[in-house]
């Protein structure tokens, strides 16, 4: 599969839990299937997540298609706005 969101279920924060189910709706509404990757249940994965994206400190939600960087949730959100969501994930 193509698309890969970095999210995940253990988080004190509202914020990114909403980020995360509005990334999800959005992809969803579009018919684009995407993989899911908790980085809660390893920290191998979080780094995975920070070295792919180029950010020591990157947090979900983070998109990707296959292992190449698509961007964070503020640069999909910019995506969605701009009716540029096939293009931001590199589908177009």
């Amino acid at each position: 599969m193509g698309i890969k969101l970095y999210y995940t279920t253990v988080t004190a924060s509202r914020t990114i839990k909403s980020q995360q189910q509005e990334v999800m709706r959005i992809l969803e509404s579009k018919s684009i299937q995407y993989e899911l990757i908790d980085i809660s249940v390893g920290c191998e994965l979080r780094d995975e997540m920070r070295n792919k994206a180029g950010n020591p400190t990157a947090v979900p939600p983070q998109l990707f298609n296959e292992d190449q960087y698509c961007g964070n949730y503020e640069m999909f959100s910019e995506a969605v706005e701009e009716d540029a969501v096939e293009q931001f994930l590199k589908l177009a």
